[in-house]
C-alpha cells in the first residue's frame, strides 16, 4: 500500500477516525523536546474535513500547550488495530483555549463535560497523509480507564488550580504553557 496525501480528510478517513480508541498528537518549539502523546476517552471531535478539536484533560505535563505559545506546528496520527492496516496523519497549525478562557464554553460545548478538562485545541489541517499499517500489531480495545475522571473529580476546582499551578505552568524545557491564568 503506498501511501497518499490529500488537502482535507476524506469521508472514508472521518469514519475511520470515529472507530479508533486511541489517537497520538505531536508538537515541537523550534528547540527544546519534541513532544508524542497518547489521547483516548471521547476527546477528539472532527468538525469538518479541515479541522479537528482535541479536549485535553490534565496530566502530569502540557507539553503541547507550551509548544504552541511558540509555535503552531502539530501533528495528529491514528493506526489501526483491527482488520484495516492504516496509519493516517493529519497536520497543520493549531490554536489553545485554556479552560475558562474566552470561546471556551462554544469549544466545550462539542464534548461531554469532562473533570479535569484544561485546554482544547483546535487543528486547521493543511494535509493528510496515509500509509500502510502492515507493521502496527493487532489489539482489542477492551475499555476506557476511569482513573484520570475519578483523580480529576476528587481534585475538585481548587485541587485543579493548584496542581494546574504547581505541575502544568511550564514545559519540561522549562517554556511556560499559559495555563496559569485558567480557572477549572
Amino acid at each position: 500500500m503506498m501511501g497518499k496525501r490529500y488537502d482535507a480528510l476524506q469521508d472514508d478517513q472521518i469514519r475511520f477516525i470515529a472507530d479508533q480508541h486511541i489517537y497520538f498528537t505531536g508538537s515541537a518549539a523550534p528547540d527544546g523536546r519534541v513532544n508524542i502523546s497518547p489521547k483516548g476517552m471521547d476527546s477528539l471531535r472532527v468538525l469538518s474535513p479541515g479541522r479537528i478539536l482535541w479536549l485535553n484533560l490534565t496530566g502530569s505535563g502540557n507539553e503541547t500547550a507550551a509548544h504552541l505559545r511558540e509555535s503552531p506546528r502539530m501533528t495528529l496520527m491514528w493506526c489501526s488495530f483491527t482488520q484495516r492496516p492504516v496509519i493516517l496523519r493529519a497536520f497543520g497549525t493549531a490554536s489553545v483555549t485554556h479552560h475558562g478562557e474566552p470561546g471556551w464554553a462554544g469549544l466545550a460545548a462539542h464534548f461531554p463535560a469532562t473533570p479535569g478538562a484544561r485546554q482544547i485545541f483546535d487543528l486547521a489541517i493543511d494535509l493528510v497523509q496515509t500509509s500502510c499499517g502492515y507493521a502496527v500489531p493487532f489489539m482489542e480495545f477492551r475499555e476506557d480507564r476511569p482513573v484520570l475522571a475519578t483523580w480529576a473529580a476528587q481534585k475538585g476546582p481548587d485541587g485543579l488550580a493548584d496542581y494546574w499551578a504547581e505541575r502544568n505552568a511550564t514545559s519540561l524545557d522549562g517554556k511556560p504553557t499559559g495555563i496559569d491564568a485558567a480557572q477549572p
